[in-house]
């Protein structure tokens, strides 16, 4: 039996494949990390990476990976990240760990995105991970992201354009209508790749 972190690391070396030479966009949490680790392996190919973190920022720095902020970096080839839920039409709720709107950003500059997962995270219906919300608070000089419980979200894109529209939202952890172009998700079988 393998364990939910060797699933994760599978799929993190799975998605070297698809890193491309240049720039490439890298995301946060554990299963990025795994990546992270992988890219070490192949830095020499790599000119640069824009992080949707600090966390990830420190972490490419450690493995000898220079790091460049977006605006300098133009289009991205790719962007590889995890998600803390995805439905097999590529739509998925990210943003649980803090970095949001950064992690949104990213994926909206590159040409592909690469979801990694384990199969914990492949869901029919969207809605058991509470969906970040980040907003701006009048009184706070800070993003504050609130997390939205009990939902079951049977049409990501129309809800995911809903919550943007409310004034004061900046953005929602609902990546549907830049949804995952692959998603590459390790199993007790291997890693299975599911497309757009």
């Amino acid at each position: 039996m393998m364990t939910q972190d060797e699933m994760k690391q599978a799929t993190a070396r799975a998605a070297i494949e698809y890193v491309p030479a240049g720039i490439i966009g890298v995301g946060t949490g554990s299963t990025a990390n795994f990546f992270i680790d992988a890219l070490a392996d192949i830095k020499g190919r790599i000119d640069a990476a824009v992080a949707s973190s600090v966390a990830t920022a420190d972490r490419l720095k450690k493995v000898g990976i220079r790091v460049i902020d977006l605006n300098e970096a133009g289009e991205m080839e790719v962007y590889v990240d995890g998600a803390d839920e995805i439905t097999q039409h590529m739509a998925m709720i990210k943003g649980g760990g803090g970095a949001l709107t950064r992690e949104k950003i990213v994926a909206a500059c590159a040409k592909k995105f690469v979801c990694i997962i384990d199969q914990t995270k492949l869901v029919d219906v969207m809605g058991k991970f509470p969906l970040p919300v980040e907003v701006i608070p009048m009184a706070r000089s800070y993003n504050v992201i609130l997390d939205v419980h009990g939902m079951s979200i049977l049409d990501p894109v129309a809800m995911e354009t809903e919550i943007n529209q409310i004034v004061g939202v900046v953005t929602v952890g609902l990546f549907a209508r830049r949804g995952a172009d692959v998603c590459l998700m390790g199993t007790q079988e291997g890693v299975q790749t599911f497309k757009r």
